[in-house]
C-alpha cells in the first residue's frame, strides 16, 4: 500500500493545468500548480533521477505563485533529449524551455541538487530570470562532500551498469535495494510516517528513467560540476536554501557559495539533510517568500 502523501490536501487545493511542450529536440512534460494571474511564476528544477512528484510539497506550500513543474528531459515522462544529457544539454534545455512557457510578471528559477547545477549553468549561458532560488544547492564537488565515500560508492554502482550488457546494465541501474539505501541514508526525520512516505516517493520515482545512456550521461554531469563553477555569473538576487546536515555538501562551502554569487542571501535549516524539499517544504517556502518580498 501507498502512504498517503502529507501534502496531498493542500496540493489538491491548488488550480493544476497539464502542458506538453516540444523543446532541444524532445517532449517536455509539465504541470502548472496555482493561478494564471499571478504577479510571479517559478520554474522547479528537480534532481537527479526523481522527476516532478520531488518538487511538488514545496509547491503546496507557495499558493499565491504560478509554479511550474517539469519532469527533466529523460526522466519521468519526458522524454531525452536530442544531444547529450550533459550539463551543456540540460543548461541548453531550460534556456529554451523558460521563453517557450511564454511567461509574464516576475519570473523565478529554483533549482534543487542537480537542478541547482542546471539552473547555475543556465543562468551563466545567458538565462533570463528576475530571481533565483537553489534548495540544497551543490555547492562543492560531490566527491568532497562529508560523505564523500558514498558518492564513491555510487561512482562504482553506475561504472557497473556501464559495463554490463545494456539490459542487465538498465536492471542494475534500478535495483530497489540500492534506492532504499539511499534513501534511508538521506532522511533525518524521526518520524516514522513521513519516513515511509519519503521511501515511498524514492520506490515509485527513483526508477523513471528513459534508458540507460541518460542516466549515465546525468550522474556524469552531477559529480563533475557544481554551483561554484558558475557563481560568478548568477546575476539576479539568489537565495540559497541549505541543510546543516546534507550529506552531500558540507555547511561550510555553501557560506563559501554565497560569497560568490554577486547579490545571494543563505538560510541554513536545521535538523535536515538532502531532502529539504520532503522534510521541511514548509521552512523552505517560508524562506522563498520572504526573499521575493525582499527582492
Amino acid at each position: 500500500m501507498i502512504p498517503p502523501s502529507p501534502y496531498a490536501s493542500q496540493l489538491a487545493s491548488l488550480a493544476l493545468a497539464r502542458r506538453s511542450i516540444e523543446v532541444a529536440g524532445g517532449t517536455t512534460e509539465l504541470w502548472i500548480y496555482g493561478p494564471e494571474s499571478a504577479e510571479t511564476t517559478i520554474v522547479m528544477v528537480h534532481g537527479f533521477r526523481g522527476d516532478h512528484h520531488g518538487l511538488e510539497p514545496i509547491a503546496a506550500q507557495l499558493p499565491g505563485h504560478r509554479v511550474v513543474l517539469a519532469d527533466l528531459p529523460g526522466f519521468g515522462i519526458s522524454t531525452p533529449l536530442g544531444r547529450e544529457h550533459d550539463i551543456h544539454g540540460y543548461s541548453a534545455w531550460l534556456r529554451e524551455l523558460v521563453p517557450a512557457l511564454g511567461l509574464s510578471g516576475r519570473i523565478v528559477i529554483l533549482g534543487h541538487s542537480f537542478g541547482s547545477i542546471i539552473v547555475a549553468a543556465a543562468l551563466a549561458d545567458g538565462l533570463a530570470a528576475d530571481a533565483v532560488v537553489l534548495v540544497n544547492p551543490i555547492a562543492a564537488p560531490a566527491l568532497s562532500g562529508p560523505r564523500g565515500i558514498l558518492t564513491r560508492l555510487a561512482v562504482f554502482y553506475y561504472q557497473v551498469g556501464a559495463w554490463l550488457p545494456e539490459r542487465p546494465g538498465f536492471r542494475w541501474l534500478r535495483l530497489g535495494a540500492v534506492t532504499r539505501i539511499m534513501s534511508v541514508t538521506m532522511a533525518k526525520t524521526r518520524n516514522p510516517t513521513l519516513r515511509q512516505w519519503i521511501h515511498s516517493q524514492h520506490d515509485q520515482f527513483f526508477g523513471a528513467f528513459s534508458n540507460r545512456d541518460v542516466v549515465l550521461q546525468a550522474f556524469e554531469a552531477s559529480v563533475s560540476n557544481d554551483v561554484s563553477g558558475f557563481a560568478a555569473q548568477i546575476t539576479p538576487p539568489t537565495l540559497l536554501i541549505a541543510a546543516a546536515d546534507d550529506d552531500i555538501t558540507p555547511v561550510a562551502a555553501q557560506h563559501r557559495l554565497v560569497e560568490l554569487i554577486p547579490d545571494a542571501r543563505l538560510v541554513v535549516l536545521p535538523g535536515v539533510g538532502h531532502l529539504v524539499h520532503y522534510e521541511m517544504p514548509a521552512e523552505a517556502a517560508e524562506a522563498i517568500e520572504s526573499f521575493l518580498k525582499a527582492s
